[in-house]
This record gives structure tokens, C-alpha cells and sequence, in this order.
């Protein structure tokens, strides 16, 4: 079961289904993918500023929800290919800064749902790595090229050939999320910063978001990206939360931005 909520400007996407620790079968990857949808809609509508995922119960997500699922007629390729990866895609691009609070197990497509959004943050305890070896299957969802960039080949294939599982301290100690904290801790505090972000300067969040985005996969070097940073920078002069910020810091407050959008390029006008 997957659940929308709207407060605050702030979107919560939660996994509920804390029986089968948040596994994915077709149906839950199709209402997840409708939510970020909703999710979408209500943000080009200045009603959502931020979005913050999470599961319920012990775990974030196991993975694919393979009870039912018959290896001689299984079709790998239309799961993934079909539903995981457009559903990916659509998180990456979605509109507005995305946040996700991640406990226990973070598994498989799990794992790709870390990946596709813009910060994570982890418990100390939770748990990453490849369990596919005890499957015959090999890791999924973007985690061949995640672990590599991060970890290295020969630390990714320790982990994919043993099916050795690292702690939510030890990835993020290695580079892979952003922070780590208690479990306990986890999800008040990952509120608290994605409420204080959906306050914020949305437009100039996703301009990075995207300027970020576009550094990583084009591997642009330093003069390239300084480029691209004050093309932002100059379509950000027009807009009325540009002009916000800077009232307020000359009047000494603090600044009440609208979270207006940036205008299109003159390409796309």
C-alpha cells in the first residue's frame, strides 16, 4: 500500500506495507508511480515545495516483492524495464527538492528509490548491499553504477559476490548518503529539515538540482559548470524570490519566499 499526504507544503510518500518489510510487487511500483504523479501535479500548482519519502514498519523496502513469483515465467526485463525504471526517471526529475528517510533494510529496488532521490538520510543501523548472489540475480535499479562511483570495483564486487551487507554508518561514512543518525531519531529530524526546506528558495533548489544532475552525467569539468551556474544564476535575477533575498538580508530578517519558479529559457518560451 502506498500513501499521499499533503501538509505544509510538504508532500509524504510512505511505503505501508510493513508485513512484507515494504517489498514492490507491479501494483505498488503503479500507485508509488501515481503518487509522485499527484505529488507533481500539486507542486506545479505551488502546493508542494518538498517531498519527503519513507517506510513503515522495520524496513524501508526489501526490494521486489517476489512471493509470488515464478522464475520460469518471470519477466525480469518488463518489471524493471517497465515499471522500476520510468519510475525512477520521474523521482529524479521531480519538481521540487525530494528527501527520503531510510531505517532496516534498503534492498534492491529499495535501493533504487535511494537513488533517485535528490538526500537521504539513513539510520545508523540500516542496512545496504547486494543480497542477490543467494538468488542467482544480480543487484538492480542503478546499483551497479551507484556502488561503482562510490565504492569502487573492487569494494562493489566484495560486496555483490559475498552478498555482505554495510550499516547505514558505514555508507555513509563511504560516501553513499548524506548523513546517519539513531533510528529513533530518523524520521523527526528528516521533518524538520525537509518542512524548513519547503520554506525555501524552491525555484533555486531546482535549478541546482538540475545543474547538479546535468554535472554528473555529462561529466562536465570546472570552467563548463561555471558556465552553466551563471546562466542559472541570471535567469534566478528575475524572479521575485531573487529579489526577496536580497531585501532581507539588507533589511537584517529573514526572507519569505513564495518558492516561484524560474522562467524558461528563451528556447523553450
Amino acid at each position: 500500500m502506498i500513501s499521499l499526504s499533503i501538509n505544509n507544503a510538504v508532500a509524504e510518500v510512505v511505503l505501508n506495507a510493513p508485513h512484507k518489510l515494504n517489498s514492490l510487487n507491479e501494483q505498488a511500483l503503479a500507485d508509488l508511480t501515481q503518487a509522485y504523479d499527484d505529488a507533481a501535479a500539486a507542486a506545479s500548482r505551488g502546493e508542494v515545495r518538498a517531498l519527503l519519502l519513507r517506510g513503515e514498519g522495520r524496513a524501508f523496502c526489501a526490494g521486489r516483492d517476489i512471493q509470488n513469483v515464478t522464475p520460469e515465467s518471470d519477466d525480469a526485463a518488463a518489471y524493471l524495464g517497465g515499471l522500476v525504471e520510468p519510475l525512477l526517471k520521474k523521482m529524479a526529475a521531480f519538481p521540487a527538492p525530494t528527501f527520503a528517510a531510510a531505517h532496516g533494510a534498503c534492498l534492491g529496488v529499495g535501493l533504487g528509490l535511494l537513488l533517485a532521490t535528490d538526500v537521504v538520510y539513513v539510520a545508523e543501523n540500516a542496512k545496504f548491499g547486494s543480497p542477490f548472489a543467494k538468488l542467482g540475480a544480480t543487484l538492480d535499479s542503478g546499483g551497479h553504477w551507484y556502488f561503482t562511483e562510490r565504492l569502487g570495483m573492487h569494494r562493489t564486487l566484495d560486496l555483490i559476490y559475498t552478498a555482505d551487507l554495510i550499516s547505514g554508518a558505514e555508507a555513509v561514512a563511504q560516501g553513499m548518503f548524506s548523513r546517519a543518525m539513531p533510528a529513533e531519531e530518523l524520521l523527526e529530524t528528516t521533518r524538520g529539515i525537509v518542512g524548513r526546506v519547503a520554506s525555501g528558495a524552491t525555484g533555486a533548489f531546482v535549478a541546482s538540482k538540475e545543474l547538479v544532475a546535468h554535472i554528473r552525467d555529462q561529466r562536465l569539468g570546472l570552467w563548463q559548470s561555471m558556465q552553466e551556474e551563471n546562466a542559472e544564476q541570471a535567469r534566478l535575477c528575475t524572479t521575485d524570490d531573487y529579489a526577496e533575498g536580497f531585501r532581507a538580508f539588507q533589511e537584517k530578517r529573514e526572507p519569505k519566499f513564495t518558492g516561484g519558479k524560474l522562467p524558461l529559457p528563451a528556447a523553450d518560451l
